[in-house]
Parts: C-alpha cells; structure tokens; sequence
C-alpha cells in the first residue's frame, strides 16, 4: 500500500500510517526500532532497498529524511512537507515512510521525525553518504542510541577515519568497520586452532578502502606487535599475513568471493570470505545497539602506526649490491667467485696498513 500526502504534519502522518495498519488487518505495530535514514534523492533508492531488505530480520520503521532546501530565495522560502508512505509488502517487514522537507523546514528536521518515532523503542539513525563532522553533536544524530556511517562514500576514505576518531562518542559505528566481521572471525578462529606467538602481521588490500587501515589497527592493538600495510589492486582486503617462527598464517581472498586459510603444519582450506551487501552490514549493525568498545579502540589509534610497504628499498638494495660486486670483479689480478672477491678486497686495505706502519716506524 502506498500513501500520498501533500504539504502535511506529522501527526497527518501518524494518522494515515494507523489507518493503513487497521486496513492491513494489523493494529499492533510489532516493530522492535526506529531506522532513520538521513539521505538525498540521489542515493535515496539504494538506501530504502536496503532498509528494506534489512527489515525482514528487524521489523522496523524506517523514515527516509529527504532535504530540499531550494536553490533560489523563493524555494527556500517555501516551507513544505511531503510524505510518501509505504506499508505491507513494498515496505519490507515494517513501515516505511519518506519525508521530503522543502525550504527552511530542511533545517529543522529534528521537530518533524520526533513525533514519528516508536514509543519506547530504540532509535538508529544511518548517513549512508555525506555524514555530518559529528554525529552525536547532529540534532538527528542525538535522538539516537546508535549512529551508523560510511567512511568509504567519503571524497577522502582513509582521511574519514580520523575524523570518525576525533568525533567519537559511545554508539557511533561505521559500515568500514561492519565489513571487518569476517575478517576477524577467521583469523580468532586461526590463532585459537593453532595459539602462536605473532611477531609481525602484514594487511594487503585497496588503497583507498578504511577497512584495510581498521583490520590492520585492530591487529596493532590484539597482537601488540608491528602491522605492514600492502598496497594492492583489489577488490577490498585481498590477504592477512601473521608471522610466526612456525611459518606465516595467511588468509588469502585474490577475488573477492573464497578465501584460502593456511597454517603451518596444517592443509589449507577454503573459508566463505564473500563481500557483503549493505542491507546485510545494516541488519548486523543493527543486531546490537550497544557501544563498540573494540570499534572505538581501533578508530581512535592513528592510522600513522601502520607501516606502509616500500618497494623501492629491496630495488635500491640490490642495485648497490650488484655495483659492489661488479667494482670487486674489476680489481686487478683478483681471483673470481664470492671468496676471490672477498680476497680481492683484503688486498688494498693490507697494502695501505702495512705502508701505515712503515711511514710510523721511520718517523719514530
């Protein structure tokens, strides 16, 4: 069932959303959260499906917060709300409705979605894109118990992080860290199969994915020991390498789809590593609404204590090894092959002290 309503209020809406349950042959409401998604008519469409989708874990209300202030004086002048509601099977296992704010009202949307949310039922409210600086300190943001973000929609993905880490307060929560659940399970798992004792870990993954930063600062506070970050094409994190005196353990994912577990002294198996949809990061996300204590561990440690891969070192190493060995072949009457070159290179120095000590006895 879909609801039109023009220039309304929000107690229209609540209205129309009891008249709906009553029609439906529903007049509980049976609905365990209040979603709040603040987006725009760009990303409005994903946004919905996913809450949608979502929903059929967590009967829910979602009401999508569609600003419009108006590029001219006159739009911005025109103060009007427009509602689109959605009950029964085009809403998923709830209500859904969407609240489009024209002019000024846009910024004062916090007085129309209070009327709106469930008595005595948590609150979520979700950016998928465009978050503010601070989401607890946002008059949307402080109606709720959880705030979710994305850092990966950000124009700076990684520069996002540190502004997550600064804005913190308990019950903020970021879909970068969401993607990590697998990651950290399978590799838990790993160390409780075979406990061994890590000396280095090393990341591989997108440069420009905060979730390859988040794993690596979760691995630098659990194990205490240096975490590399590898560079590498993709999609998202590709392999975790833990170094033991035993071998590495290496969780390895090339495609996106399976990853490969390897252990020393055990055959390597394959392990379900798929990346996931947003609908599926939102339901888990919303499966607890208390503060991620490990989240807020990870996000506030600077992503500077990562060690970044360099390729030109060994390159550079090598170089300098090889026109060391090519001067040494070049000494006059030196024998060839590793100990000829090292003879070779005992001769000038000898020849240089024992003139030394001649010129020193002479002058005595």
């Amino acid at each position: 069932m879909k609801i039109d309503l023009t220039n309304t209020t929000s107690s229209k809406i609540n209205a129309a959303l009891m008249a709906a349950r009553r029609a439906s042959g529903s007049t509980a409401a049976g609905m365990v959260l209040t979603l709040v998604i603040v987006t725009d008519e760009g990303s409005a469409y994903d946004a919905l499906k996913a809450a949608n989708d979502a929903s059929r874990e967590h009967p829910m209300r979602t009401l999508a917060v569609i600003k419009r202030a108006g590029r001219s004086p006159r739009a911005r002048a025109e103060t009007r709300l427009d509602a689109e509601i959605l009950v029964g099977s085009d809403a998923g296992s709830g209500e859904t409705v969407v609240l489009r704010m024209h002019g000024e009202l846009a910024a004062h949307a916090q007085s129309v979605v209070l009327p709106l949310l469930l008595p005595d039922a948590p609150t979520v409210v979700w950016w998928p894109e465009n978050a503010p600086l601070h989401p607890a300190q946002d008059p949307l943001g402080a109606l709720a118990q959880r705030r979710i973000t994305d850092a990966v929609t950000a124009e700076s993905p990684v520069g996002q992080l540190a502004q997550r880490a600064q804005s913190y307060s308990p019950g903020d929560t970021d879909l970068a860290w969401t993607r990590l659940t697998g990651w950290r399970s399978m590799l838990a798992a790993a160390l409780d199969q075979r406990p061994s004792h890590i000396t280095a870990a090393v990341v591989e993954g997108e440069s420009y994915n905060p979730s390859v930063e988040l794993l690596g600062l979760w691995l630098l506070n659990r194990l205490h020991v240096p975490v590399e970050r590898v560079v590498t094409g993709g999609p998202g994190i590709t392999a975790v390498r833990l170094r033991t005196k035993d071998g590495d353990i290496t969780l390895d994912r090339p495609d996106g789809l399976m990853g490969m577990l390897s252990m020393p002294g055990s055959p390597d198996r394959q392990v379900a590593l798929k990346r996931r949809e947003t609908s599926e990061l939102l339901a888990e996300e919303l499966r607890r609404l208390d503060p991620d204590d490990i989240y807020s561990t990870a996000v506030r440690t600077p992503v500077e204590r990562l060690r970044e891969h360099d390729d030109t070192v060994p390159a550079a190493a090598e170089q300098i090894a090889q026109a060391v060995e090519a001067s040494v072949a070049e000494t006059d009457g030196g024998p060839t092959g590793p100990v000829g070159a090292v003879e070779a290179g005992k001769k000038p120095a000898a020849k240089k002290a024992a003139g030394k000590r001649a010129a020193t006895r002479d002058g005595a």
